[in-house]
């Protein structure tokens, strides 16, 4: 019997997995359940394929990380290089993938305050493969220039071994061209259209003259995120574990 069609976060996770594709190691921030999940799928669909073992480490989890002084050696890992890909997201995301964890207004009297940049400029320069996420795709978030920069998309005569691959949203994955310093759409995600991409979009981007559907996860990668992925997510994201076996069951 086939497996049923893949949830809509199912096909975030899996695309996640492909963007990560040949990396060794990957980290994960402690509130990133679906970016924890690709990472998770890509170990998994590596093993049973026989492939190089990936890596993961998804601060603030028992099992899944190595490191025993958290954020300090995660830093310290990322500056020798051995750190391959990793996630940003933002309240703030514009179309030169500068990322704004700030807040909204004028600095200092913005008028919305979030979390802080933390070391979010400092992973963005030095990790090759940056992976922006954020579910929410609306012109609140994807803007066409940040109230202010957390971590710059670009740099002009700095030297600078890492910044974004791809943006990964609820309706969309566009990837980013580094020469240009915008971004390009790659795919939109069933059920979605790229005129309805681009009325929830703030900020201008590229696209082919034919747009395709975001691949869907095969029975193998599915077998594979409903049942090890899923177990293993519930130690560090038990709610989350809940929420995906819940959203197959709608």
């Amino acid at each position: 019997m086939s497996p049923a069609p893949a949830t809509t976060r199912e096909i975030l996770i899996a695309t996640i997995a492909d963007l990560l594709d040949g990396v060794r190691t990957v980290a994960v921030g402690a509130s990133s359940p679906i970016p924890a999940a690709g990472a998770m799928l890509l170990r998994a669909r590596n093993e049973q394929r026989g492939r190089e073992r990936v890596r993961v480490i998804v601060l603030g989890s028992r099992e899944h990380n190595f490191f025993t002084n958290g954020s300090f050696e995660l830093f310290d890992a990322t500056a020798q290089g051995r750190v391959d890909a990793f996630f940003l997201g933002g309240g703030q995301i514009d179309g030169q993938a500068n990322i704004n964890l700030v807040g909204t207004g004028d600095y200092p009297t913005s008028t919305v305050r979030w979390p802080g940049s933390f070391g979010s400029a400092y992973m963005y320069y030095l990790i090759p493969r940056v992976i922006l996420f954020r579910e929410e795709h609306s012109p609140r978030v994807l803007v066409d220039k940040v109230d202010f920069v957390s971590a710059p998309g670009s740099s002009e005569g700095i030297h600078r071994t890492g910044g974004p691959h791809a943006l990964l949203t609820s309706l969309a994955l566009f990837d980013f061209d580094k020469h240009k310093k915008r971004f390009r759409l790659r795919s939109v995600h069933r059920g979605h259209t790229a005129d309805d991409v681009r009325a929830a979009t703030g900020f201008d981007y590229d696209v082919p003259d034919v747009v395709p559907s975001t691949p869907e996860p095969d029975a193998e990668t599915l077998t594979l995120l409903r049942g090890r992925v899923t177990n293993e997510l519930a130690e560090c994201y038990p709610q989350f574990a809940e929420t995906l076996i819940a959203d197959r069951a709608a």
